[in-house]
């Protein structure tokens, strides 16, 4: 049985593969997803629809890791996230604008399989880089 860490590393190169299926098949059946917008989400199809929308935006997504640690059955990982805009993604119509974003994901395992997420980053950076809010102009 995979540990923690691995079990990360490979959901990381599943979305970099755009491999919804093989990201589907390391959720546990009682996971659960924690995400920008506050509120759990339950099941493995609702880790799909986190991952879904950004492998179809940006059909040249890439998330790069840039820190990972690990202890027992929980890992950390820090990566960047870059892609281009090239579909719809959450309403917004592709801009063809270049994305470059800092996440934070953190994960537990249970049954050699990720029980639970809880991913953060700067939605609003994303935002502004897609061009759909103003950026913050300094003085």
């Amino acid at each position: 049985m995979a540990d923690a860490a691995a079990i990360h590393l490979e959901m990381l190169e599943a979305v970099n593969r755009h491999d919804v299926n093989r990201f589907r098949e390391l959720l546990h059946a009682d996971y659960t997803y924690l995400g920008t917008d506050g509120v759990e989400h339950q099941g493995p199809e609702a880790g799909v629809a986190q991952v879904e929308p950004f492998v179809t935006g940006f059909p040249d997504l890439r998330l790069d890791l840039n820190h990972h640690h690990s202890c027992g059955d929980v890992s950390i990982v820090e990566f960047t996230a870059r892609g281009t805009h090239k579909a719809e993604l959450a309403g917004i119509p592709a801009t063809g604008k270049a994305i470059e974003v800092i996440a934070c994901d953190v994960i537990e395992v249970r049954d050699g399989k990720v029980y639970r997420e809880r991913e953060y980053y700067d939605q609003m950076t994303m935002m502004q880089q897609l061009g759909v809010i103003p950026a913050h102009k300094r003085a």
